[in-house]
């Protein structure tokens, strides 16, 4: 293990380039699958083939979509880092996309149309409302895409483009056992603290969905029998 202590400069920094590429990914794909899953959600004649497209992009080889990608662009090298954001991007949004669908559809139609009666217009009733009350299902699928995101931004360094991956080619090549194990622990370790950051983010900006404890919802349940009686 002395090459992990001797090289924590390296895993460090190799760690928040892994991190940045994940997060930019992550955001793009969000902002396209918002609208995505509006679409499918609010169109019922198109909500199963937007769905399914959505969801044949993740059975794409990543490997193969990084070779494919400067092929289809023309823009970028292979090895340009902003091509494995577009393919963690993409397959981002084949995870959320159905998960925004899901999360709409799971929004009780009396609370639409107790705001409408408010006076909300539609776009309005989306943000506030809709969005909102869908947020517990669409964070379950952003939890998803965050720990499919950060595992498959690892296979960049088959094209040379570096992140944590380094960590799996180099120790495999160099035959260093503790090189790989690092490799792996790292990729775990974010991918937890991650997940741990958007668990926090949901209790923050979703309280309605905190638990109430039973003995406390107990209570509740008994102390207006008390009262009546």
């Amino acid at each position: 293990m002395n090459w992990v202590g001797n090289n924590l400069d390296l895993i460090a920094e190799l760690t928040l380039v892994h991190l940045r590429q994940s997060l930019i990914a992550l955001l793009l794909g969000f902002v396209v699958a918002v609208p995505l899953g509006w679409v499918a959600w609010r169109y019922r004649l198109v909500r199963s083939g937007v769905i399914t497209i959505t969801g044949l992009l993740y059975t794409i080889p990543s490997l193969a979509l990084l070779i494919l990608l400067p092929s289809a662009t023309g823009w970028y090298a292979i090895t340009s880092e902003t091509n494995l954001i577009v393919a963690l991007t993409i397959y981002a949004v084949a995870i959320l996309v159905r998960s925004v669908a899901d999360g709409l559809e799971s929004v009780d139609d009396g609370v639409r149309q107790a705001s409408t009666a408010l006076g909300y217009g539609s776009f309005r009733r989306f943000w506030a409302v809709e969005f909102p009350l869908a947020g517990p299902v669409i964070l379950a699928g952003l939890r998803v895409a965050s720990a499919s995101t950060i595992a498959l931004a690892t296979v960049g360094i088959l094209v040379g483009i570096t992140n944590l991956g380094y960590l799996f080619t180099n120790g495999l090549q160099r035959r260093i056992v503790p090189e790989v194990l690092a490799g792996v622990v790292a990729v775990v370790v974010l991918a937890l603290v991650l997940d741990l950051l958007l668990v926090l983010a949901g209790r923050l900006l979703l309280p309605w969905t905190r638990r109430v404890p039973r003995s406390r919802a107990r209570r509740s349940a008994v102390l207006p029998v008390e009262a009546s009686a």
